[in-house]
C-alpha cells in the first residue's frame, strides 16, 4: 500500500540548514533533519512507523488531506511525501511469519522432553544477535 501525505518542513531557527517535520493529518508525528534529504528521509519514515502503528492496532488511518487545504507557517514548506508502508512493514513491522525448521532427531527429543518453545527460542536469540550488532 503506498499513501500520499503532506508534510510541513520549518527551517531551524538557528539557521544551520535543518528543518522540524510535521504532518498535520497524523497527530504527534514530527520529527527532523540536518538538512532537507535528511529531513524527508525522516519524514517518510516517522510517517510510515506512526501509520504502521496504528495499523497494528487495528486502527484506521486518517485520511490524507489535500495540499490545498494544508496552511504553512511564513518560511515553512509544504511537499508530499510518499509512504511505502508494506515496504515498511516488511523491514519493521511486528507482524509473526511462519518458517520451518530442520534439526537433528535427538536435539527435537531433548527440545520436547524439556519443553522448550522453539518458535520463542530462535526469536529470543534472532533478537539478542540483532541487539549486539
Amino acid at each position: 500500500m503506498k499513501l500520499i501525505y503532506p508534510a510541513v518542513f520549518k527551517p531551524f531557527t538557528d539557521q544551520s540548514g535543518g528543518y522540524v517535520v510535521e504532518f498535520p493529518d497524523l497527530p504527534g508525528c514530527v520529527t527532523e533533519g540536518k538538512d532537507l534529504e535528511q529531513a524527508i528521509e525522516m519524514g517518510i519514515d516517522a510517517a510510515s512507523g506512526w501509520i504502521l502503528g496504528e495499523l497494528e492496532d487495528g486502527e484506521k488511518i486518517p485520511h490524507a488531506s489535500d495540499y490545498s487545504e494544508i496552511t504553512a507557517e511564513n518560511g515553512c514548506m509544504i511537499n508530499m511525501l510518499l509512504l511505502d508502508i508494506d515496504a515498511y512493514e516488511e523491514k519493521y513491522g511486528e507482524k509473526s511469519v511462519r518458517k520451518n525448521l530442520t534439526i537433528p532427531a535427538w536435539l527435537n527429543t531433548f527440545a520436547e522432553k524439556n519443553n522448550i518453545n522453539f518458535s520463542k527460542l530462535l526469536q529470543d536469540t534472532l533478537f539478542t544477535m540483532a541487539q549486539a550488532k
